[in-house]
């Protein structure tokens, strides 16, 4: 009797349905999951439910507490904010939705790259890396943006760049694990290409690694753009968007708090959901996210 294999695309399945179960099956994962799965789904139907136009202003109405047909109260332009909350990750989850894959690939590419050649040319890249990474991320960051714009089209490579940069550490930290092994050892005699090295034998070994560093990527893209929000150097007013609905806000947090609030907690809820995520998926597949990268 002959005995078949399963296809590839079969055990990519089965395992990652194996690693999907063992994430949901603990506490910190299922909540994680419910938590970035919700405002997904948020994002994606809050225009088809906000009660609210999000632009729309009722100087009548500026800076009311919460009450039923306001449930979050209204700003200093009389702007309903519970609709502008719904509304608020749109911008967010779309840049860095698209950010986070840009920066783990580019990162993890050049980090498998550097780490499979080896030698003083690896050593260089990382002291680079070092170098770069050693100056304030708000700092770099401004300087390409107030010198190109703030549209989605800059904030998107701008993220992508900056957040890829770590990622080489990561990749290059578990390439090096790799590496060594007798199967790349046995390519290398078999001449094979360092491409055909990369994609055949180390990007299998080194993904899981990428899967939850662009994780965590996720969650800091999200920070840093939340924060340029705020700074005002991130989307445009009258766009509702956590960041810039706090930096609205803040001047009467004293007197009219849910403005900030709202904002906050939604904030904290996507990125605590995202972290608990990473946290469970890195558990599930037996990586210690505590281990330092190799200077």
């Amino acid at each position: 009797m002959t005995v078949t294999s399963a296809p590839p695309q079969n055990t990519r399945l089965m395992r990652t349905l194996s690693v999907l179960r063992d994430v949901v099956s603990r506490p910190s994962g299922a909540i994680g999951l419910f938590l970035v799965v919700f405002h997904v789904v948020l994002a994606l139907v809050s225009p088809w439910i906000v009660p609210y136009d999000y632009k729309a202003m009722n100087s009548a109405m500026m800076l009311t507490g919460p009450e039923a047909t306001h449930w979050l109260g209204t700003d200093h332009l009389g702007r309903d904010v519970f609709t502008r909350v719904l509304l608020g990750g749109r911008e967010a989850l779309l840049v860095t939705g698209i950010a986070t894959p840009i920066a783990v690939t580019w990162g993890g590419f050049v980090g498998i790259l550097f780490g499979l050649i080896g030698g003083r040319i690896d050593e260089v890249l990382m002291r680079v890396v070092d170098a770069f990474l050693s100056l304030p991320w708000i700092l770099k960051m401004l300087v390409l943006i107030v010198t190109f714009g703030t549209g989605v089209e800059v904030l998107i490579p701008t993220l992508a760049f900056f957040y890829g940069i770590p990622v080489i550490r990561i990749a290059r930290a578990a390439t090096h694990d790799v590496v060594a092994r007798d199967f790349v050892s046995a390519a290398r005699a078999r001449g094979h290409s360092r491409m055909t090295i990369i994609r055949h034998e180390l990007l299998p070994n080194v993904l899981d690694t990428l899967m939850v560093e662009g994780a965590m990527r996720w969650s800091w893209m999200l920070l840093a753009f939340s924060s340029l929000s705020f700074l005002g150097f991130g989307v445009s007013p009258p766009t509702p968007d956590w960041g810039l609905m706090i930096a609205d806000a803040r001047g009467f947090m004293s007197f009219a708090p849910w403005g900030v609030l709202g904002p906050v907690i939604a904030l904290s809820s996507l990125i605590i959901g995202i972290n608990l995520t990473a946290d469970a998926l890195a558990k599930a597949l037996g990586i210690d996210r505590a281990q330092k990268a190799p200077v």
